[in-house]
């Protein structure tokens, strides 16, 4: 079972200059502690907290990769691209890296981006899927023709290809019956995210799987699955330490339409409960247990876990990725 990170948001009030220094510490402690791959999400002109552009980023930080370790988009808001943009800059990431990249892709949530970069949110899905098949043909042929219903191009050469082929891996995110068969349709993962339970986890991969086998295409191995995790003396402990470094963010979420994180009403009253659902909360122990009892009971991997949040300091989360190198990743990687 490899284990990954997702390199977190931080508050807008700190530097840029030390956002960066603070992923790099990141980078460095994961991979000290046998986390191999690290990832990065994406946003565009949001409030109050910074996510770093993830393609530029990515291509920083693959400077410090060690050998076997690799860098994730998760995810890519692909929609909001012209697909030829977007291909040549996730190629030119991939040689940049050495073909260690994979592309986490999405279909994005929020209707302000979608305005501010004006494109309409209910063309996001065909737009999607139109992306992913134009930038899969500019990533496998020598000379394009595509006319479809927001792009055309004739007979264009194509002067960059990934390193890996025939691409870089795509993982799709979804959280839909809808999004599951997407992903089975155009990518070779569908990626769970942390607030799906284990029933519902079950129940998508049948899905993707079925719908790969009506299309006559393979099925897929493991499915990339986040978690949230909080270690602590007891469960009480554990939960405690989470909703002080987590509670700012999913009031966020709450505020920007994330029905899976609660009301804001829900998250002030009740926030154990109403967040208990995607967390696994506990002892060490307890949490390699439960992992272990996932990893075993569904075919996932990697695990993606989340070390930071915005009101944590980096040196918070660097001890927090030197207690999962010491409890949870060498128990993880012997499954």
């Amino acid at each position: 079972m490899e284990v990954g990170i997702i390199l977190g948001d931080q508050w807008s009030t700190l530097p840029a200059r030390d956002h960066l220094d603070g992923l790099l510490r990141q980078v460095e402690a994961a991979q000290r502690n046998g986390i191999t791959l690290l990832t990065l999400g994406q946003h565009f002109l949001y409030p109050d907290v910074r996510w770093l552009q993830p393609i530029p980023t990515l291509a920083r930080l693959s400077a410090e990769l060690d050998e076997g370790a690799r860098i994730a988009t998760t995810i890519v808001i692909v929609p909001l691209y012209h697909p030829v943009v977007l291909a040549e800059e996730l190629a030119t990431l991939d040689i940049v890296s050495e073909g260690r990249l994979v592309v986490g892709a999405g279909l994005g949530y929020r209707a302000e981006e979608f305005t501010y970069l004006g494109v309409e949110m209910r063309e996001r899905a065909a737009r999607f899927d139109e992306a992913i098949e134009l930038m899969v043909k500019l990533w496998t042929q020598d000379t394009v023709t595509h006319r479809g219903l927001f792009w055309a191009i004739e007979d264009a050469p194509t002067h960059l290809r990934p390193v890996q082929q025939p691409h870089p891996p795509l993982w799709i995110g979804g959280q839909s019956d809808a999004g599951v068969r997407r992903a089975a349709r155009l990518g070779q993962a569908w990626t769970i995210p942390p607030s799906c339970s284990v029933e519902e986890v079950a129940r998508w991969i049948e899905l993707f799987q079925s719908t790969r086998d009506a299309l006559g295409l393979p099925r897929v191995d493991r499915f990339p699955v986040r978690r949230e995790v909080s270690i602590g003396r007891d469960r009480a402990d554990a939960l405690a330490a989470f909703e002080r470094r987590a509670k700012s963010r999913y009031l966020a979420y709450s505020k920007h339409g994330r029905t899976w994180a609660g009301t804001p009403e829900d998250l002030d009253r009740t926030f154990h409960e109403t967040v208990g659902g995607h967390l696994v909360a506990g002892t060490a122990e307890e949490v390699r247990e439960e992992l272990i009892g996932i990893a075993r009971s569904l075919p996932v991997g990697p695990l993606i876990l989340r070390p930071s949040w915005p009101d944590m300091a980096t040196g918070e989360v660097v001890e927090t990725l030197d207690l999962l190198g010491c409890e949870l990743v060498p128990a993880l990687k012997e499954i």
